[in-house]
């Protein structure tokens, strides 16, 4: 299968540092495959994200992305850990705020904003205000808002950071719902192991200065998967392990 996104020796760095972020990184996303990326802070985790989205230019490398463009929708889009609503639109207005510019008439767009957010489970909520909701509804309206503009890469950057243990779970098996229902290829950063070895169809670890591609998990375990299955299980407590291991090494390996 053809990779949706393809990262050939890639490197990042800020504008007025030396030192790159990451250097080196190979990586190719098929699509409808789910990927993770954990490493400890400041590894580049995010920077790579927004590398692939285009908003920050690599300093090495290339990137190509054999996605359709289409006047009518966005290739990429992704989901913040927080929800970043703008308290002065109700909910449906949220939503729709990245149809904005599109070449999408008032029917399409209002189609788009409701399927998007039944897909969420809040087919309800699109008139009321982002105060009246809770924060694990908040953040599926930032998911129903990527969605709506019908993207063939998600990215997501610890979208289920800032909430509880409780709603976190409940927002990993809705995730993985969406994800089975719309076909869309994920590469969602993390820190908690157990999550990305739940959510992922392979685990990638950064680490090291600049940081690199250290290791590839691959995840085997079937789907629906059992938070506590044993190849869950030992995925996670490898990468817990290799992370452990960057700690003590001082970033590398």
């Amino acid at each position: 299968m053809a990779a949706i996104v393809e990262l050939n020796n890639v490197a990042a760095t800020f504008p007025g540092s030396q030192s790159p972020v990451f250097s080196g990184i190979d990586l190719a996303i098929e699509r409808s495959e789910f990927v993770i990326v954990v490493g400890a802070s400041g590894a580049g985790k995010s920077t790579l994200l927004r590398v692939i989205a285009g908003l920050l230019s690599p300093s090495e490398g290339t990137i190509r992305h054999a996605i359709d463009t289409r006047a009518d929708r966005r290739e990429i889009a992704m989901v913040f850990q927080e929800a970043r609503l703008m308290p002065w639109r109700r909910v449906s207005a949220n939503v729709a705020l990245g149809l904005e510019g599109l070449d999408v008439d008032r029917i399409q767009r209002d189609r788009r904003v409701t399927n998007a957010l039944k897909l969420v489970g809040l087919a309800n909520y699109g008139d009321r205000w982002a105060h009246e909701l809770s924060g694990g509804q908040r953040q599926r309206v930032g998911i129903a808002r990527a969605l709506a503009v019908d993207p063939d890469l998600l990215l997501m950057d610890e979208p289920f950071g800032a909430l509880d243990a409780i709603t976190r779970q409940t927002l990993q098996d809705e995730l993985l719902r969406i994800w089975h229902e719309t076909g869309k290829s994920i590469l969602f950063v993390t820190h908690d192991i157990d999550e990305a070895v739940y959510l992922g169809d392979r685990v990638l670890l950064l680490g090291g200065a600049p940081a690199r591609v250290v290791r590839s998990y691959p995840v085997d375990a079937a789907r629906p998967r059992d938070r506590e299955h044993e190849d869950v299980s030992r995925v996670g407590a490898q990468v817990k392990s290799d992370l452990s291991t960057l700690f003590e090494a001082g970033g590398g390996i």
